[in-house]
């Protein structure tokens, strides 16, 4: 994280331990109310359009429980949806007889938009996509979707936890209906946080599949109402210290700019990938005709645990993918892990591209025999 969010986080902390938690908030109440005009402005959107959430799942998930699905409905989706995502799927298909259609890639390894049109016939009732997934450096033609879900008028559900921070995000321009993100990610906010857009038009047609004092109110004995703005998908209890640090990201990368992220974040990965391509014994991962600032790769004989801790040794920090993480996509390319690097950079004065190699001195060496068969 930024300093200044650092330093958000912790402000309010302090003042919560100093005057109360609801005073604290009351104290704070127009900065609070600020973030949602700063991710309104991230996203192309109004802030009445704008739930936060605790995190990038809980935001989807308030949207996608709130959906209507009978039997025969479909849920379109494509190869590469994140595990979490499927596993509703799932849950739902199960409850309510709903059939999950996958569409497969295209030649670069996106989702192919052609087969998709296809399958939007009159029992589809949403279409649900990864915007950046979790391994394969790819971002999938967003826009592409949202124009042929919106002509079959199919509801279009973005999850952009990955893609929102790195780079310029339009729900206007994407034609999404719904978007969920995380705070932690790209955009370099609190862990704990994360945002839900609901298109206007939506908001008085879907009923949250939890109701509580945060998303409404108990109007009388036997009655409740719910807020008119997406608010309704709200819970009460929030971290105003994280959300507030939310916010300050949101605002850190507005006054970056997104373009200028987006190159940096492009280039930091253009050149790691062109490094690795280059070691013999590393096997790159990444698809698409549009890539990203999400590296992957595997190193022959070493498997990605330990390439991970090889790595760590040298405080370079790299994660990894397993088939649990995104099944379709890995067992229709036949992997059952890699080694996952996510370039995060801001823009700077300076060329050196730092995320791109260790952090440490270039001369610090694993120690053991397992440092002997690393190719880094």
């Amino acid at each position: 994280m930024p300093r200044p969010v650092v330093d958000t986080v912790v402000q309010h902390l302090e003042l919560e331990a100093s005057i109360g938690g609801y005073e604290a908030a009351d104290a704070e109440r127009d900065r609070i109310e600020a973030i949602y005009d700063s991710a309104a402005q991230l996203l192309n959107c109004r802030r009445e359009e704008i739930a936060l959430t605790d995190n990038a799942t809980r935001a989807w998930q308030a949207v996608f429980y709130a959906l209507p699905f009978s039997p025969g409905d479909r849920i379109v989706t494509g190869r590469a949806e994140y595990c979490s995502n499927y596993m509703a799927f799932l849950q739902i298909s199960r409850r309510h007889g709903v059939e999950i259609t996958v569409i497969g890639d295209d030649d670069d390894g996106q989702i192919d938009v052609s087969r998709l049109a296809e399958a939007l016939d009159s029992r589809a009732r949403l279409v649900s996509l990864t915007h950046v997934p979790t391994s394969g450096g790819l971002v999938n033609p967003a826009a592409d979707v949202g124009r042929v879900a919106r002509a079959a008028g199919v509801p279009f559900l973005l999850d952009a936890c990955q893609s929102v921070g790195q780079m310029p995000i339009d729900v206007e321009e994407i034609g999404c209906d719904f978007l969920s993100t995380a705070g932690r990610k790209f955009l370099r906010g609190p862990r704990g946080t994360g945002f839900l857009y609901v298109r206007s038009e939506y908001l008085h047609r879907l009923h949250p599949a939890i109701v509580e004092v945060g998303s409404g109110a108990w109007a009388a004995r036997d009655r409740y109402t719910l807020k008119s703005d997406a608010r309704r998908f709200e819970t009460w209890e929030a971290s105003h210290a994280c959300q507030l640090g939310l916010g300050r990201a949101i605002d850190y990368a507005l006054d970056l700019g997104l373009d200028a992220i987006e190159a940096r974040v492009t280039l930091l990965a253009r050149s790691l990938r062109t490094r690795l391509a280059d070691i013999p014994q590393v096997a790159m991962h990444d698809l698409g005709e549009r890539q990203c600032g999400i590296v992957t790769f595997s190193v022959a004989g070493i498997d990605a645990p330990t390439t991970k801790a090889l790595l760590a040794q040298r405080r370079i920090n790299v994660d990894y993918s397993t088939a649990e993480d995104t099944r379709l996509d890995f067992e229709a390319r036949g992997l059952t892990q890699c080694v996952r690097r996510c370039t995060i950079s801001t823009p700077r004065t300076r060329s050196t591209p730092f995320a791109a190699r260790s952090r440490g001195s270039s001369d610090r060496r694993p120690s053991g025999s397992a440092a002997a068969r690393c190719p880094f």
